[in-house]
Formats: structure tokens, C-alpha cells, sequence
């Protein structure tokens, strides 16, 4: 989001061909006129999301008038997908009597029905939307009962569990009395179990007065398996783009020294490089407005590796995606552009990032946010621009034509359960796929599988806390009983990956036949007990209780003999 064609010379297009990768066939198609409606109006962001539980990704378009002066108040608007990638605009009927300045959108179940609610952020001292599906994806406002009464100039909110209480909490970008205004604090509301939210106390959300602020992304940046929260600016400086870092229970900690960037538009997460923890992209964030590409060392400082984008030009750009375009298994990289072509770069397995030409149209449009998923139901992912500020402000789908999805998600993390008592047992995994979004991965379940005691599997479907993460829970199980548990993930293209079995005991005082000296367990200190016993009678070895320790005894003890 910048001052209408801003940048005049688009560098991509003079850069020698010699560092691009060679050219492509076109895989993903513009099909804008026979699968969308007509539109002509200034969309600033977007999601996909199955708003009526008919199995397809239907898509939110985030609508406001105006770059730096308030416009007319626009209709959100929301496309209904037929299963097959046509649109209807159903807004009307859908989404009735709304209209705003609208920066953001997203989705997110606030009130744990099992349908997809909207939180919309508005600019210019208005207050966020927040919007309740009845499940059939008609959208009721309840803002004033379920939102605190603040206004705000955002540009974008986020759904998380940033608590880890088994509801979506709200993060939102507030710079003022507009986004480009000094005097907001980015904001925390707490979500008190049934989709009504408070304001977070500083003492848990400590933020300050933050110029400009674009964007705000939870992600898992330390590998803990709870949201942290980066908050993206066009500032520089100390107002710079901000990392704060979840405790675990919801109080964060700005993390300092960060990385300085400078007039950010979106940021994005995801591992470029396989290593297991997550990386960043900024767009518009790096030196002379170009991608700030930063790789996470864990314990260590962020490191700038913005030199492994190549070629990374001074252009307009306002968002990403990550995507893995051609089914090799690492992310590729989508960038979209104001006043120029949108580009995709190749990874070469190691978060390297070349250019590669003739995978996506090269209209010179406006586009200021990107998504990906599959909207056709072929197991391929597709995607959709949202074009405003410039230009004829219609949002287009590129269609794909290339490899379907044929990688299983990946299962990086699950919760090692440490039992306290008899339970029920939080379980928290964190699963990526080929795909990056503000919404996880393009998935058709994650579940939570598990036994007691040996016995049948049984299935616990988790619930999305937030970026890449989920959350399930073990019902409660009687003392000393043995658990244990796996998490499977499931794509739209069906692929399916188990990750790998953990198990825990319930705690607490209990008695394990053949445990002859008490320490819970059946092994050779209790079978050499029973053997220095045998032929007595009245002996702690007589397990089947008829006065002598013999060969039946014998038997029990080797049945439940534990290696």
C-alpha cells in the first residue's frame, strides 16, 4: 500500500536475464473472467475459507476506500465457490448491511461452534467488525456485545490461542486515528471461552505507542509450541517492525535486539531452509524497499539473509505466500506487486530463492495481498490477488495447471504429555504443508489418536489454535493407566502423515501384578524376588494366592514382564 504507482521503473524487467532461471510454461492461468465476478473496488486484503461447511473454499475480500484520506464505506464481500472454482458474490444475502473501511480479514470459530467467524479490521479511528457465522456461513454483526469499545487505525488482525486455554484470542495492528499514525498501540483481546473478548492488561501485553503499523502475524518463533506475535511497520528505527515472544500463558516480551527494517508492508513465515524452525520474509522491508528475508538460529540473533533473493528489486511490493509450486517439498516463493508483475522464485532446497519466469502472469496490476489454496478440488493449489489502490480494482484467480500435491503434511512438533493428576491432558502439535497462511496449512483435519492400556485407538479431533498450530485433549483416565498417543494430519489432496508415538502414565499409587519390590514396574529384580522365594509359602511371590510360590506364580509374573 503506497502512493499510486509509486515506483515508475520496475528494475526486474532491465536485470540481465543471466540471473533468472530459464523460462517456464505458464502453470497458474488467469481465469479471472470466467470464474470471478465483476468487481471495481478497492480490496486491500483477503482470506479463503469453507464459510458454509460445503467442503470448498469460499473467499472473504476485505474492502475500504481510500490511501490516505478516508473514502466511501464499501461492503466486505464474499464469494461463495460451487466446488469447482466458480464464484458467486453472495454478500448480500450473506453478509447483509455492512459496509466499512476495511484493511484485513480473517477467520477464525470465537465461540467453539464449529463454524468459521470473521474478524474484520477497519481503518480510521473505527472500531474491528467482529462477524458470528450461523453455519451456513450468513454472518450476524456482534461487535458491540462480543468486542471491546476501542477505536483504531488497523490494517490487520489475527486469531490465536495465545492463552493455551482452547479458545482464539485476537491481536490486531492500531497505530492511531489511521495506519499511518504514531499514537496506537498494537492490541491483545482475550477471549473469555464463548466469543466474548477483553482488552489484555499492559502487564500481559506490554506494547507501546507504534508508528505505522501494517501487519501482525502469530507464529511459532522459538519452537515452544505457543503464538508469538511480530508486528509489522513502515517505520524505522525504534519503531521498527517489533518480535514478541509468548511465555506459554499469554504474556509477552518484546524481544530486543531485533532485526531494524523500514517501511514494511506484510510479513510471512515459514522454514525455507528444512532446518525446523521457522524463517521471515518482510516485503517492502529490506534495504531501498526490497525483500528482507531473515533466517531464525534458534537461541541465536535473526541473521539477514535478503542476498538469497535474487533478483531482489526496487519494486512496489505489498505481499507473499509461500508455496511449494512444483511439489519438490521445499517452499517456493510468491511475491505480489503494486504497478508490476507479481514474480515467483524457485527454492533450491536450502532457502535459496531465484527467479523463475513464465510460472505466473506478468500483468502489471495492482495487487496488495495474495493467497493460496485449492479452489478447484484438484488436489492443486491455486491463487487469488487482491487488487486495490490503482488500476481497474478487480481481484483476479490464477488457476493451476501444474503437479498436484502428492507431499504428506509435516508433523514438526507434539506436546509431550507430563501428567499431574488423572487428567484431561492437553496435546499441541504444530503442522506445516506446501503452503504458508496466516490460517495454517491447507488442511482436511488434524486428529489426536490414542490408547489406554493397549487397547482400541481412539480419535479426538484437534481444534486450530492459530498460525500452524493445534490443540486436542485426552479425556481424563484412571491412576497408573498407560497412554499412549500420535497426532495425523491430513491435507485436501488426502495425503495423511502419523507423527510418531508418545505415551505417558497417569500418576498416582497403584499396584502392578508381579511388581514385587514396589518401584512400578515388572522386570528381573521382581523375577529374581520369586525365584530366591520359590516352594515358601506365605511369600509376597505367591501371586495367585494358594500358599506356595510355583510355576503358576511363575507364569503371571512373565506375563507382565516389562523388557
Amino acid at each position: 500500500m503506497d502512493q499510486p504507482l509509486r515506483i515508475a521503473i520496475v528494475l526486474s524487467a532491465i536485470l540481465p536475464s543471466t540471473i533468472l532461471l530459464s523460462a517456464h510454461a505458464q502453470q497458474f492461468a488467469d481465469q479471472t473472467s470466467t470464474r470471478f465476478p465483476v468487481q471495481a473496488e478497492y480490496t486491500n486484503q483477503c482470506t479463503i475459507v469453507d464459510v458454509d461447511a460445503d467442503g470448498d473454499k469460499d473467499i472473504v475480500w476485505a474492502n475500504g476506500q481510500g490511501y490516505s484520506t478516508l473514502g466511501a464505506l464499501l461492503k466486505p464481500r464474499l464469494y461463495l465457490n460451487n466446488g469447482t472454482g466458480i464464484f458467486t458474490d453472495a454478500t448480500d444475502t450473506q453478509i447483509p448491511g455492512i459496509t466499512g473501511c476495511f484493511r484485513g480479514v480473517e477467520a477464525g470459530d470465537v465461540d467453539r461452534d464449529g463454524d468459521w467467524d470473521l474478524i474484520l479490521a477497519q481503518d480510521y479511528n473505527r472500531r474491528p467488525l467482529l462477524l458470528i457465522n450461523d453455519g451456513i456461513g450468513r454472518f450476524t454483526d456482534q461487535t458491540v456485545a462480543r468486542l471491546p469499545n476501542i477505536t483504531m487505525g488497523s490494517a490487520r488482525a489475527q486469531f490465536g490461542d495465545v492463552d493455551n486455554d482452547g479458545d482464539l484470542d485476537i491481536a490486531l495492528c492500531n497505530s492511531g486515528a489511521n495506519r499511518f499514525s504514531t499514537t496506537g498501540r498494537p492490541r491483545m483481546f482475550l477471549n473469555n471461552g464463548s466469543g466474548v473478548f477483553t482488552d489484555a492488561a499492559l502487564t500481559q501485553f506490554p506494547s507501546a505507542a507504534l508508528s505505522e503499523q501494517m501487519d501482525c502475524l502469530f507464529f511459532d518463533a522459538d519452537n515452544d509450541l505457543d503464538l508469538d506475535l511480530h508486528v509489522g511497520t513502515r517505520s524505522s528505527g525504534t519503531n521498527s517492525s517489533q518480535l514478541w515472544i509468548n511465555n506459554g500463558v499469554g504474556t509477552f516480551a518484546k524481544l530486543a535486539p531485533f532485526v531494524t527494517d523500514a517501511t514494511c508492508y506484510s510479513y510471512d513465515a515459514g522454514d525455507i531452509d528444512g532446518d525446523g524452525d521457522l524463517d521471515l520474509i518482510g516485503v517492502n522491508a529490506g534495504a531501498s524497499n526490497t525483500e528482507l528475508l531473515l533466517r531464525n538460529n534458534g537461541a541465536s540473533p535473526w541473521t539477514v539473509i535478503s542476498s538469497q533473493i535474487t533478483p531482489n528489486p526496487v519494486v512496489d511490493d505489498n505481499d507473499s505466500r509461500f508455496i511449494d509450486y512444483d511439489n519438490d517439498g521445499d517452499l517456493d516463493l510468491v511475491i505480489a506487486a503494486l504497478g508490476a508483475a507479481d514474480r515467483m522464485y524457485q527454492n533450491n532446497g536450502a532457502g535459496l530463492f531465484a527467479q523463475v519466469t513464465g510460472i505466473v502472469p506478468t500483468l502489471a496490476d495492482s495487487s496488495l495481498d495474495i493467497k493460496a489454496g485449492d479452489l478447484t478440488g484438484d488436489g492443486k493449489p491455486d491463487i487469488i490477488t487482491a487488487q486495490g489502490e490503482s488500476g481497474a480494482f478487480q481481484n483476479r484467480i490464477y488457476i493451476n495447471s501444474g503437479p498436484a500435491d502428492t507431499i504428506a503434511p509435516n508433523i514438526k512438533l507434539t506436546e509431550q504429555v507430563v501428567p499431574t493428576g488423572l487428567g484431561p491432558f492437553t496435546v499441541r502439535t504444530e503442522v506445516f504443508d506446501g503452503i504458508s497462511s496466516d490460517r495454517g496449512y491447507d488442511d482436511a483435519g488434524v486428529d489426536l489418536v490414542y490408547t489406554v492400556d493397549g487397547g482400541k485407538p481412539l480419535t479426538v479431533s484437534m481444534r486450530w489454535s492459530g498460525n500452524s498450530l493445534w490443540r486436542g485433549t485426552i479425556p481424563a483416565q484412571a491412576v497408573c493407566a498407560t497412554v499412549q498417543y500420535f497426532v495425523r494430519a491430513r491435507d485436501v489432496s488426502l495425503n495423511v502423515r502419523n507423527g510418531p508415538t508418545k505415551s505417558f502414565v497417569v500418576p498416582g499409587t497403584c499396584t502392578v501384578v508381579g511388581d514385587l519390590n514396589g518401584d512400578s514396574i515388572v522386570n528381573g529384580a521382581d523375577l529374581a524376588i520369586l525365584l530366591n522365594a520359590w516352594g515358601s509359602t506365605k511369600s509376597v511371590a505367591d501371586l495367585d494366592g494358594n500358599n506356595i510360590v510355583n510355576a503358576a506364580d511363575l507364569a503371571i509374573l512373565l506375563g507382565a514382564y516389562t523388557v
